[in-house]
């Protein structure tokens, strides 16, 4: 197997694919709202409650602190799952902004990345991924940013596979990004896009369809499950 430089795949899966555009606000308050419209949290999810939330309450902070707790879950009803728990959550983030922030969490964000990062993980249900997701798509530095879902991707591409441990992928996403991809707001913009749409079309985290793969060719993972070359597809 030839190893074609990360940019080279990129082009063939933009071709596959198609340009891709981010589904969720990059607004860094708007993007926590919409992370919690939905459970599980998946971008369909995630749309369908923030439509109704919009429709129905409203998304600024002082529009979630003025709403019943009912007519919040009964708004987020539509994006899944323990509607009432985030609805819960939408408070806690609204209060917080609004106290904290003035009401204006961008307006807070201009510090070290390490302290934006730090205000980002004080959010319920933001770790590192969603920190990350934010400071790119908000235009607040160009990280390299990996996915949440499918930090398997890059691994399995570039190393043929996948560390035992979700952070240790991670990190190698990260790193692959980091020494492939230009420093650029929209290099790393269109990567993590077309990252996440393989991963979740083609290269799933179980059962990939490997058969279909645009970029199967250059894919150490496709080479190690080729007949008579199957072994394991972790490593420490």
């Amino acid at each position: 197997m030839k190893k074609a430089p990360l940019l080279r795949l990129l082009a063939r899966l933009e071709k596959h694919y198609g340009a891709q555009e981010p589904c969720w606000p990059v607004d860094p308050y708007e993007f926590l709202v919409w992370w919690h419209c939905g459970y599980p949290a998946s971008d369909a999810a995630c749309a369908k409650g923030w439509e109704k939330l919009v429709q129905e309450v409203g998304v600024s902070p002082q529009q979630l602190l003025d709403a019943s707790p009912g007519k919040l879950g009964a708004a987020l009803r539509a994006g899944g799952m323990v509607p009432e728990l985030r609805a819960v959550r939408l408070k806690e983030i609204a209060m917080r902004v609004k106290d904290q922030f003035g009401g204006d969490l961008r307006g807070a964000l201009s510090g070290s990345i390490a302290e934006v990062r730090r205000i980002l993980k004080r959010f319920p249900g933001i770790g590192d991924p969603g920190a990350d997701r934010i400071l790119l798509f908000a235009g607040l530095s160009p990280v390299a940013a990996v996915p949440s879902n499918t930090a398997h991707v890059l691994p399995r591409i570039r190393r043929g596979v996948e560390r035992e441990s979700y952070i240790a992928n991670y990190r190698d996403a990260q790193q692959a990004t980091e020494d492939e991809v230009p420093k650029e707001f929209s290099a790393r913009q269109r990567a993590y896009l077309l990252v996440k749409r393989h991963g979740q079309e083609t290269c799933k985290r179980t059962k990939p369809r490997c058969e279909v793969c645009a970029i199967r060719e250059n894919c150490a993972y496709f080479a190690r499950r080729a007949p008579g070359n199957r072994g394991s597809n972790r490593s420490s």
